[in-house]
């Protein structure tokens, strides 16, 4: 292989492994919000131990998360010279202002959703788990504006010519608001509230199908399944959102995610399938005029295919393009069928009897997982061959001196060193869950309860 196909591959695997904890962090806080809040409306100390037990996993994978994503940056410097040149001001601003409103914001309350616990009043530690959860997301913020810019750029003019060409901001907030950020910063939220509550639904299947922690495991699955349900058809609007923006602007990356090349013909909307490239027709079961009808609202008019492009300014991996796109909408549709699903169990109080559906529901924390990896597989490999949309070629942003050996090599240690890392944080994520919330039966049966409720009140003043 030569360096530019290598260097993606070890980009893509570096930042897929680390694209598994922030998704995680911002659901989980989400989900720890609503338990502590709870807390503070009811006086229960239930949701106390939920917050508490939340908390602990939620730390784990912060910490493995901010390790895996120092990595990326370096990788910038040493495989993507010219690329980090030519995007230096649009990602330094965007990168300067996510430490500063956001990582500052959650790694600075961190320590209070941790360590401060009867050592502050339950109202400030409600709001240290608002604001690191606000930290997440404000973070999530900066890094999509940063690569919605690569996408759709705004706000910029180039300056200097050749090898020494880079984007300057003219317009900072034409930058940040450029064409696609808005929806897809919100598409990666959502995306996040479902990884987030599906742990916690995880989670709680197993202590249900354990008979361990049944009551704390029964509230915190509806927690999780409320916040599942309503953002699994949220991200069906969010996904259409983002769609229209990219039939808009990157024409080529929705013919490629749905394997359309006529361009005069009407677009159908494949359920699966895949493309014969060297025939440059796409086999599979579709809707007829699908596709046209979602862009133009009319079954019949015609969607710019591939063959408008020149064949060098298509995305070379249609394939892929297509599959994880499909991949992703069936996950979509599988999150909506199954937290539809228990939703209607619950509200007819049959919902924790159903000891195979929780079977489902534990491992069912893959779904989101896989969804979000394919959704950026989609994203990246459909914006190809183009690093920045239009402006600066991938083949064009490659470090100049270096070696392919060399990375292979790199990539060789980054996949021996995240293998471990990954076996370590399942390892401490299975210790936390066999271990359970602490004290929780003993408190649940204690004979203080009622002078706990009781002096609710003036604990958390």
């Amino acid at each position: 292989m030569d360096v530019e196909i290598l260097s993606r591959i070890q980009f893509a695997f570096t930042i897929s492994f680390h694209y598994i904890y922030p998704p995680l962090s911002i659901g989980l806080g989400l989900n720890m919000v609503l338990m502590e809040g709870m807390f503070l409306k009811t006086g229960n100390p239930l949701f106390e131990k939920q917050t508490r037990f939340f908390t602990k996993i939620f730390a784990l994978i912060f910490g493995v998360g901010v390790a895996t994503g120092i990595v990326m940056e370096f990788e910038f410097g040493t495989n993507w010279a010219t690329y980090s040149k030519y995007v230096g001001d649009v990602f330094g601003s965007a990168l300067a202002a996510e430490g500063i409103f956001a990582f500052a914001l959650e790694s600075g309350f961190l320590g209070i959703l941790l360590f401060g616990w009867n050592k502050v009043s339950p109202k400030v530690h409600f709001f240290s788990t608002i604001m690191v959860t606000l930290g997440s997301m404000f973070s999530a913020i900066w890094i999509v504006v940063a690569n919605s810019w690569q996408q759709t750029p705004a706000g910029y003019h180039i300056v200097g010519q050749g090898l020494e060409a880079r984007a300057e901001i003219t317009d900072f907030w034409a930058m940040v608001f450029n064409p696609s950020s808005v929806e897809r910063v919100i598409h990666v939220w959502i995306g996040a509230f479902l990884a987030g509550s599906f742990l916690v639904m995880s989670i709680a299947a197993y202590y249900i199908i354990k008979g361990r922690h049944l009551e704390f495991a029964k509230r915190s699955f509806v927690i999780g399944m409320s916040v599942g349900l309503l953002s699994a058809y949220a991200q069906l609007f969010s996904g259409h959102k983002a769609a229209d923006v990219v039939a808009d602007y990157q024409p080529a990356k929705l013919a490629a995610m749905e394997g359309h090349f006529d361009s005069s013909s009407r677009a159908d909307m494949y359920l699966f399938g895949y493309i014969n490239t060297r025939d440059e027709k796409t086999h599979g079961v579709a809707i007829p005029g699908g596709l046209s009808f979602l862009t133009h609202g009319d079954f019949n008019a015609p969607v710019k295919g591939l063959k408008a492009f020149k064949p060098e300014d298509r995305p070379g991996s249609l394939n892929i393009v297509f599959q994880s796109y499909h991949i992703m909408i069936a996950v979509g549709i599988a999150m909506i069928v199954l937290t539809t699903w228990a939703f209607i169990l619950y509200r007819r109080k049959k919902l924790f009897e159903k000891k195979w559906l929780m079977h489902v529901f534990m491992w069912s924390v893959l779904l989101p997982q896989i969804g979000n990896q394919v959704g950026w597989y989609t994203a990246e490999t459909g914006r190809q061959p183009w690093v920045v949309y239009g402006l600066l070629r991938t083949s064009d942003a490659l470090s100049a001196s270096v070696k392919a050996s060399q990375v292979v090599f790199s990539l060789i240690l980054f996949t021996l060193v995240y293998a471990l890392l990954f076996i370590l944080f399942l390892y401490l994520l299975n210790k936390k869950i066999q271990h359970g919330p602490e004290g929780l039966a003993e408190e649940m049966h204690s004979p203080h309860l009622e002078e706990i409720a009781e002096n609710f009140e003036k604990h958390r003043l």
